[in-house]
């Protein structure tokens, strides 16, 4: 895969996590190497492991220097959180094509045509329920995130801001989705 050098691409960027993740999901299940995504031993059934993972409470703890910035949170009921997918390895983050969640009854498509984590820069999102707040602590369900991952930011969710009309995705992504029961969080 062709990487632009940063130079040809403007400034390098350094991201600062600003809390982490605390879960019992202490793997992530889709394994990601050389040749593609699969799925990990043990989580035969992906869409399972994604149901199950949907209302399980986990902790975002945000550092100490981040005091404030949490204030009025609460008022919401889902956030995006966005993190780091620590856990997917380096050789993985120059795939191009992948088969979706590593079905290989669905065609390979481009790496940036899916939710895949194995991607160039593994910045991952979700968007979860608020369930409470308890100072630097933010209890959410539906976050689908490994143990330990590292939270670069989180933002309101906020449905005026995204299209409710004329949204259309491929046939596949449809299908993965309703056999997730679109996971509502």
């Amino acid at each position: 895969m062709h990487r632009p050098s940063p130079d040809s691409i403007g400034t390098a960027i350094t991201l600062r996590p600003v809390g982490t993740v605390h879960s019992t999901v202490q793997q992530p299940f889709l394994v990601a190497d050389r040749d593609g995504i699969s799925m990990r031993e043990g989580h035969d059934a992906s869409m399972d492991h994604i149901r199950s993972t949907s209302g399980a409470i986990t902790k975002i703890v945000f550092s100490e220097d981040c005091t404030g910035v949490l204030d009025g949170i609460e008022e919401y009921s889902h956030l995006m959180v966005l993190y780091w997918g620590h856990k997917v390895p380096e050789d993985s983050r120059s795939l191009t094509h992948v088969h979706p969640m590593g079905r290989t009854d669905i065609p390979k498509v481009g790496i940036y045509a899916t939710c895949s984590p194995a991607r160039p820069n593994p910045v991952l999102m979700t968007v979860v329920r608020l369930h409470a707040r308890r100072e630097n602590v933010l209890e959410v369900a539906g976050l689908d995130a490994v143990d330990g991952s590292p939270v670069v930011d989180i933002k309101p969710y906020v449905p005026a801001q995204f299209p409710k009309t004329e949204v259309r995705v491929p046939a596949w992504m449809d299908g993965l989705m309703k056999e997730v029961g679109e996971r509502r969080v």
